[in-house]
Order: C-alpha cells, then structure tokens, then sequence
C-alpha cells in the first residue's frame, strides 16, 4: 500500500457512521482527560478525532485510499459495475 498524495487535497467522505461516533467518543474522552493532566499531546489527538469524526474526512485515509463510508463503496461498486458492463 502506497501514500498517494494527490488524494490528500480530495476532499471526499471516507469516515462511516460507526466510525465517526467512536471518533466523536474517544476523541472527546481524550479531551477530557487532557484538561486534568495538562497533557498537550492528548489535547492534540483528541482535537483530530473530534475534528475528523464531525467532518466525516480522514487525511491519511484519502492519502491510503481507505473508505469506511458505506454510501461511497457502494457508489463505486456502482460505477465499476457500470464500466465492466460497457466494455
């Protein structure tokens, strides 16, 4: 598995639903725990979940071509259904 950065910049959903309430989740306990420990990094990690989880988008899961959004692999199965059919 190869980092394509071109993919980076597309900004398509590529976070499911299931996953996006475990970002929310984690990322807000994260949060949380960050404010009693004064831990930046935790701060951090959990500013990028709660952030990736609300948006539905993942950098590094376009820059992998990763899709966990069932909408989007379904549209794609469509499409490559449609393409081996016209050839």
């Amino acid at each position: 598995m190869s980092f394509d950065y071109k993919r980076v910049f597309k900004f398509e959903h590529n976070v499911g639903d299931k996953e996006k309430n475990m970002r929310l989740v984690a990322g807000s306990a994260l949060l949380l725990i960050s404010l009693f420990t004064a831990k930046i990094i935790l701060l951090l990690v959990g500013l990028i979940l709660v952030a990736t989880g609300y948006i539905g988008w993942c950098p590094a899961y376009s820059g992998f071509g990763r899709n966990t959004c069932v909408a989007a692999i379904t549209e794609e199965n469509i499409e490559e259904d449609a393409q081996q059919n016209s050839n």
